[in-house]
């Protein structure tokens, strides 16, 4: 009973004979229980019946209290709690071994064993007890994620890899998103020039293309279909048209889960996020997914304007796109995102109004200072970790 159902179930696969008999055993835990208890009393009371014979011979009446003692002592200490304290502690040793024993009593004990456990199943079912063994195995994310996390026997970084996976299901594309105004695209109603210029200047091997403005987007545009002819200087408007795909849209509440077994049945990495009128809101990549299961690998002279800077007083200074979901799991924070997904949007959130200025608020016990705010969004952030607020 004490041994790991897991380990016991790989050792089985791979073709370990004891194993494979332990595992048959456990299946049914009410027949394995009653065959052991059935063999254990039978020996316990025969002994104590035994010793009580004997005693009563060489003591008279008192022989009763005698082998009374002697027995609870000889079977507390002999027959229950070492041996089973070596079993719980040892169990494969153990267990292994007794596998052979009681397969071959299990079929010679069997009439007398259903019997018993029949009558024990009666007396089970109005407490509407089940012993059904592979309902009790099944684990829960919670549970699954208590195993990932205290098993112990994989590395740290395995780890967080693991956990994050679990994690997907529970954060949606809007977390991850690149925020409308942090697009970056190709305008088709720009000078041919400049839409030349920012092909070759671009870090990106993705874009999107619209004309005038994201809501009318035309399409997304992968750089390989096209570098052939734009290292050649032979890029025409109409070879650029002609290769961009039509866009693929996603509701913001999509689970990264989903999305991301949707990126991986579509054959596609990009997609561009809407509401539940149609409007778009941002930008997903499957790299933004990908980043939430392995940590940040995009080089920052290519990655989007969410950085973290950490001053030498100890503060961050943060910009105000960053994720507090990110923000939380890198640095251990524990900021709220129930409502906001950014680190702006989360203090225009609390202080209920767009700040004029510099403003300081604290949040749980990080005191969250703005110190550039441009065109209301709120553009970097002064995060003090467990600091104490201080009026100026």
């Amino acid at each position: 009973m004490a041994i790991n159902r897991y380990r016991l179930k790989h050792l089985a696969n791979t073709g370990h004979r004891g194993a494979r008999l332990a595992q048959n055993l456990l299946r049914r835990p009410d027949r394995l229980i009653g065959l052991i208890l059935l063999g254990n009393n039978m020996v316990n009371i025969l002994a104590a019946s035994i010793a009580t014979v004997i005693a009563m011979r060489l003591f008279g009446d008192s022989g009763i209290w005698i082998s009374t003692l002697v027995m609870t002592v000889i079977v507390l200490i002999f027959a229950e709690v070492a041996p089973k304290t070596v079993a719980a502690v040892h169990p494969e040793r153990i267990a292994f071994p007794a596998s052979y024993v009681l397969v071959v009593l299990l079929k010679l004990l069997n009439p007398i064993v259903w019997l018993v456990n029949s009558f024990a199943n009666v007396l089970l079912r109005p407490f509407n007890v089940k012993t059904d063994v592979e309902a009790l195995e099944r684990l829960n994310r919670e549970e699954l994620r208590t195993l990932l996390t205290e098993g112990g026997q994989i590395s740290n970084d395995h780890q967080r890899m693991l956990v994050n996976i679990l994690d997907l299901e529970q954060a949606s594309v809007e977390d991850v998103m690149v925020p409308r105004g942090e697009i970056v695209g190709i305008d088709l109603e720009d000078d041919w020039a400049d839409i030349l210029n920012q092909l070759t200047q671009t870090v990106y091997t993705r874009l999107p293309v619209y004309r005038e403005s994201i809501d009318d987007v035309v399409g997304l545009l992968h750089i390989r279909t096209i570098i052939a002819k734009l290292l050649l200087g032979a890029l025409r408007f109409e070879d650029l048209q002609r290769s961009v795909r039509r866009p693929y849209f996603v509701p913001e509440g999509t689970s990264l889960t989903r999305q991301l077994l949707e990126f991986q049945s579509k054959e596609r990495r990009m997609a561009l996020v809407v509401d539940e009128y149609g409007d778009i809101q941002g930008l997903v990549t499957l790299d933004d997914i990908l980043e939430e299961i392995v940590g940040e690998y995009t080089p920052e002279d290519r990655g989007r304007s969410r950085t973290v800077r950490r001053l030498e007083d100890g503060n961050y200074l943060v910009d105000g796109s960053a994720s507090i979901r990110t923000l939380n799991r890198r640095f251990e924070w524990e900021l709220p995102f129930d409502e906001a997904h950014t680190l702006g949007g989360l203090l225009i959130e609390e202080i209920e109004a767009l700040p004029v200025g510099r403003c300081s608020i604290k949040i749980g016990s990080h005191i969250m200072t703005i110190v550039d705010i441009r065109d209301n969004v709120v553009h970097k952030i002064l995060v003090e970790p467990n600091g104490s607020l201080r009026w100026e």
